[in-house]
This record gives structure tokens, C-alpha cells and sequence, in this order.
């Protein structure tokens, strides 16, 4: 399997990579069958995303995503937060093997997870987040649209 520079450097070097005490919200997503798990904690404050962190246990492909989703969405407001596909995850990192997209499935998944639990902690609401689901323990390796 062929991983871009990119990709390699994410996981040999991931980003803001820890947890965040008192974190204003947590993502967790996994998916049992591959054994990706990847927790995200969110810092926001006036719905900026100050900080940011992760927690991944996964194949190098997952860790790769989830420092290059926290990169993507670290500074930027919640509504801007939630425009991150995994496609711009993938894209960023120059391209993920087919096989591995689901990798950056979990990336978004576990931002919008962190999101919702920010609304629910704090009673807002997120329009974006509306009939959101976090599907967290099914086979993605079925339903990724390939390009």
C-alpha cells in the first residue's frame, strides 16, 4: 500500500496529540470491526475553536487523520468546523488508499461528535447538526463512495 509524504508525516509526527482537561467537548468514535478508536476534545470559546487534541488507537492511516482534521479545524469557528468532509481530510494529506477512507470518515465523525456534545453541554444549537448520526460501530468499508 502506497501512503503519500503527507500522510507519513502526520503519523510519524501527529499533531496536538493529548486531551484536554475541562474540554468544552468530546468526540469519541470507533469502529469495532477494524479497531479504529479516535477521541477528540475541543477547547471553544465564543465558538472559536481554541484548542484542540486527539487521542487515536489505530492504524497509522487513522492517526494521520485525526492530526490532520484537528490541524484543519484548530482556530476556525464551530460553522467552519463542521464544513471539513472527509474528503478535505483525505485531500489534505494528498490522498488515502481506498481501503482506507474510512479512516477519514471517523476523523469527521469524531468532530462532529465533539460538536454535539459541546451544543448538549452548553444547550445551543447547531443547525448543521441537525439529523446528524454518529454511526459508531458499523463496517464503513461497504459504503465509502469512491471517486
Amino acid at each position: 500500500m502506497q501512503y503519500s509524504d503527507k500522510v507519513m508525516d502526520h503519523f510519524l509526527n501527529p499533531r496536538n496529540v493529548g486531551q484536554i482537561e475541562d474540554a468544552s467537548g468530546i468526540g469519541e468514535v470507533g469502529n469495532a470491526k477494524c479497531g479504529d478508536i479516535m477521541k477528540i476534545f475541543l477547547d471553544i470559546e465564543d465558538e472559536i475553536i481554541k484548542d484542540v487534541k486527539f487521542q487515536t488507537f489505530g492504524c497509522g492511516s487513522a492517526i494521520a487523520s485525526s492530526s490532520m482534521a484537528t490541524e484543519m479545524v484548530k482556530g476556525k469557528n464551530i460553522h467552519e468546523a463542521l464544513e471539513i468532509t472527509n474528503k478535505a481530510v483525505a485531500e489534505a494529506l494528498d490522498g488515502l488508499p481506498p481501503v482506507k477512507m474510512h479512516c477519514s470518515v471517523l476523523a469527521e465523525q469524531a468532530i462532529k461528535a465533539a460538536l454535539i456534545d459541546y451544543a448538549q453541554k452548553n444547550n445551543i444549537h447547531i443547525p448543521e447538526l441537525d439529523g446528524v448520526v454518529i454511526d459508531d460501530d458499523h463496517d464503513h468499508h461497504h459504503d465509502i463512495e469512491e471517486d
